[in-house]
């Protein structure tokens, strides 16, 4: 189906829709520009923003000094599931930047939320974000009982380069053996670098165009041994066997679409239990624009869903003898 009307016109306007071929900005503004647009990230009032029971902003060891996490938790007593989420590009954002979702995943799936301030390409490019997040994955696994969370059930999840991380960080997992992971969950994840799908053929421009997209990619991937890392390009890993099942959620109009549908055949292929669900007529982010068109909504609740499911799954698999 053509890209919603209501898509259409927001996309219009705010200059999100360009044409492909468009003469790309140069590499250090654009960079500039990314980064300002994240600093004017607009957090809602207290009163908007769905309650959770704390939100607590705290420092850890990281594998080059201090890191800075962010810990959301439920209203209840636990012991609470996990919930690692991966949010921002590569190379621009802050904690603040998802904080809807945060709290909407932390109130809907009942579990405890962290995310994760980790170091940002060009300056620190790949491996070093990916470090990060494993480090705070590892750090709630140890940690799990002073904030009632249950080290068995930690799931990782997150949006566009933050679902790259999930990926990768489930792979790091299993072969540094742990912590074990109970489940992934992609948004519209940049499963690799590949710009030669249809999706990128039909949907170039749409939210993101080709020529920008490479730009981020070179700041966070500078060398191409690098893009053919499986941990910075998860759906090109030769082993993706004994892997958490997964919830893949894709937009039609999303260049990065058949990125994430073909990371799910490969899963298939390995033996993992995975989901796709495409909505229609959505683009790349869709899931923020909740009061624009309801399918962001629907797939949120979906999300919400999957990780309760799963969560739940392990729960009783432990309470069975």
């Amino acid at each position: 189906m053509p890209l919603d009307a209501r898509l259409q016109a927001f996309l219009e306007q705010t200059g999100l829709l360009v044409k492909p071929g468009i003469v790309p900005r140069e590499p250090e503004v654009l960079l500039a520009e990314l980064r300002e647009s994240a600093k004017k990230v607009i957090i809602a009032p207290e009163s908007e923003l769905e309650p959770v029971a704390h939100v607590e902003n705290l420092v850890i060891p990281g594998p080059a000094g201090d890191l800075a996490v962010r810990l959301y938790t439920p209203e209840g007593t636990g012991t609470f599931p996990i919930l690692m989420f991966f949010q921002k590009s590569w190379c621009a954002g802050n904690l603040d930047t998802h904080e809807m979702m945060y709290r909407s995943l932390c109130r809907g799936a009942g579990c405890l939320m962290l995310t994760v301030d980790y170091r940002l390409a060009p300056e620190d490019p790949f491996h070093a974000a990916l470090e990060d997040c494993y480090a705070a994955t590892c750090w709630i696994a140890a940690h799990a009982a002073e904030f009632h969370g249950d080290p068995k059930r930690i799931a990782v999840g997150g949006e566009s380069g933050g679902g790259n991380f999930a990926a990768a960080i489930a792979l790091m997992s299993r072969d540094r053996g742990g912590p074990a992971l109970t489940f992934q969950m992609l948004i519209c994840p940049a499963a690799d670098f590949r710009v030669n799908t249809a999706s990128w053929k039909d949907y170039d421009g749409y939210m993101m165009n080709r020529e920008e997209f490479l730009i981020v990619r070179d700041f966070y991937a500078p060398s191409e041994d690098e893009r053919l890392n499986p941990y910075a390009a998860p759906s090109l890993a030769p082993n993706l066997h004994e892997l958490p099942p997964a919830l893949i959620i894709t937009a039609e109009c999303d260049p990065l679409r058949d990125g994430g549908e073909l990371y799910r055949q490969r899963l298939l292929e390995a033996g993992v239990h995975v989901t796709v669900s495409r909505y229609d007529g959505m683009v790349h982010s869709f899931m923020h624009l909740r009061s624009l068109v309801p399918q962001a909504n629907q797939a949120l609740d979906e999300a919400i869903h999957a990780l309760r499911t799963a969560f739940a799954s392990v729960e009783n698999q432990g309470s069975n003898p």
